[in-house]
């Protein structure tokens, strides 16, 4: 896709989304790396029902790290794959602690090297908390990017990796949550609300649905 084209993909949905950051609710790196954890496979929506009680039981990777398994579980059930998140969240901890002194570190690689963190994930974390340069795929970024005929990608790797070879670097994280905000509100997955969308006569997929 030409530049031009993307830009004005960026440009119009700014213009009617604004900004928008992250769905999740947190106040600080750890608090924001565990809701991406419990995040995988459930909506934004049902963990921040969930993280609440969460961050205030376990307010540092010290306090998590001795977790009661059982206890973490019933606190977390109510979200998908409970128990594997469990284990998750505990040796996440654990290792914040062994290996970079209880702080949640700022490379992808290590941010991928803690339980329950994949590339998504990390580049999430990088964005939110750090606002360092990335871009993370999810299913919305996934479909809408693809939708938009900005990648042919058939992974969320090839995903990222053709839409940022598009886009300037200062670009990505902004472009990120306007692509979440109109999966979430438009262009969504069964029913995609073309007549509504502000850019669906210049989208390749208007009206296909």
């Amino acid at each position: 896709m030409g530049r031009e084209k993307a830009e004005f993909f960026y440009q119009e949905l700014k213009k009617f989304y604004g900004e928008p950051g992250t769905a999740l609710d947190y106040s600080s790196p750890f608090q924001l790396l565990l809701a991406v954890i419990l995040s995988a496979q459930t909506t934004d929506k049902q963990v921040n029902k969930i993280t609440p009680r969460l961050y205030s039981r376990y307010p540092t990777p010290e306090k998590l790290a001795s977790a009661n398994q059982r206890e973490l579980e019933e606190m977390i059930k109510g979200i998908g794959l409970y128990r594997n998140k469990t284990k998750a969240l505990i040796n996440c901890a654990k290792k914040l602690l062994r290996d970079f002194d209880g702080k949640v570190p700022v490379t992808r690689e290590e941010l991928m090297s803690l339980p329950g963190v994949g590339r998504k994930s990390a580049n999430v974390v990088l964005a939110v908390a750090f606002e360092k340069a990335s871009f993370p795929v999810d299913t919305h970024v996934f479909r809408v990017s693809r939708r938009l005929g900005l990648t042919n990608g058939k992974t969320p790797d090839q995903v990222e990796e053709e839409v940022t070879s598009i886009y300037p670097e200062k670009d990505w994280i902004v472009f990120h949550h306007l692509l979440i905000s109109h999966g979430r509100t438009i262009c969504k997955a069964r029913k995609p609300l073309c007549p509504e969308c502000p850019i669906g006569e210049e989208c390749p997929s208007y009206k296909v649905f």
